[in-house]
């Protein structure tokens, strides 16, 4: 158990520090579902050790991999999105999109 445990944390920290330093959006996602990935485990650890009969733990961590998946897919989307606009998907430049945003709304707004 302690083995998993060490592998799980050392997700999680990896995941939290990839999340903080990184600047490129994917990244970014990818930090994230390290993130997730290690709750994951810890789900499936503590479940089969502490109700080693029962499997709603196993259930549940199914049941966050699937919204996992439906995250990442979404992030995906909006990464592309972001790139479509700026040609770009650092973190920094993402105040482009909502100068332009305003830009565009002034525009409407004159018009």
């Amino acid at each position: 158990m302690e083995y998993y445990l060490v592998i799980s944390t050392i997700m999680l920290f990896a995941g939290i520090y990839g999340f903080i330093t990184r600047r490129n959006l994917l990244a970014v996602l990818i930090s994230i579902e390290l993130i997730l990935n290690s709750v994951d485990i810890n789900f499936a650890v503590f479940n089969r050790y502490l109700f080693p009969e029962q499997l709603e733990g196993f259930f549940f961590t199914l049941f966050a991999i699937g919204v996992s998946a439906c995250e990442t897919a979404v992030a995906i989307a909006i990464i592309i999105n972001i790139y479509r606009n700026i040609r770009n998907i650092q973190v920094k430049n993402l105040n482009e999109l909502k100068e332009e945003e305003q830009r565009n709304g002034q525009l409407k707004i004159e018009n």
